[in-house]
């Protein structure tokens, strides 16, 4: 049973062990891409983060070093990744996406809940990366705050912090579309 944990997989792989890798790719490429997909909000932009997590994740292997769970380094590989993805965006692509969005928004009118969900989507792309990223992580990925804030590098009141404004924020655009002062 210990040669198949995380951790041990992690070490072996570290050393140049190619099945041990393939095990932890396996094991965990759904979760590189999800998560990815989930920062980056785009599945082709996901399946570009997540090939190239697996193709950098040899060099950073030996970084682990086993003092958090396998699963919270990754998520801060794939976060940190995603991160830089997003700088990479040009300003005037983030501009058209931002005008897209909320045009998009404006259309889609008050249709039930299939209408809500697509609201509250491209809300959550107009919010802040770190606020995104705290809400794929803990409303999406099941997170605790503390575990959240491990993989983020922040504290633990800092995520609590980022979900209350995001209510808030959430609170605030729907009493501005039903015209509630």
């Amino acid at each position: 049973m210990g040669e198949n944990t995380d951790g041990t997989l992690a070490r072996r792989a570290a050393a140049g062990d190619r099945d041990a890798f393939a095990a932890l790719i396996e094991r965990h490429y759904d979760r590189v891409y999800r998560i990815g997909a989930r920062v980056l909000g785009d599945a082709e932009e996901a399946a570009d983060l997540a090939q190239d997590v697996c193709v950098g994740l040899p060099a950073k292997l030996p970084s682990y070093r086993g003092e958090s769970r396998f699963t919270t380094w990754l998520y801060r590989v794939v976060v940190n990744a995603a991160r830089d993805a997003l700088r990479r965006k040009a300003a005037r692509q983030r501009s058209e996406r931002s005008y897209s969005e909320a045009d998009a928004l404006e259309r889609a009118g008050n249709a039930a809940r299939e209408c809500e969900s697509f609201w509250l989507q491209q809300v959550l792309g107009q919010l802040s990366e770190e606020l995104r990223t705290t809400v794929a992580l803990v409303l999406e990925e099941g997170l605790r705050h503390a575990e959240a804030g491990e993989v983020l590098g922040v504290s633990e009141a800092t995520v609590s912090w980022r979900m209350h404004e995001v209510r808030k924020r959430l609170r605030a655009l729907a009493a501005n579309e039903e015209g509630v002062p």
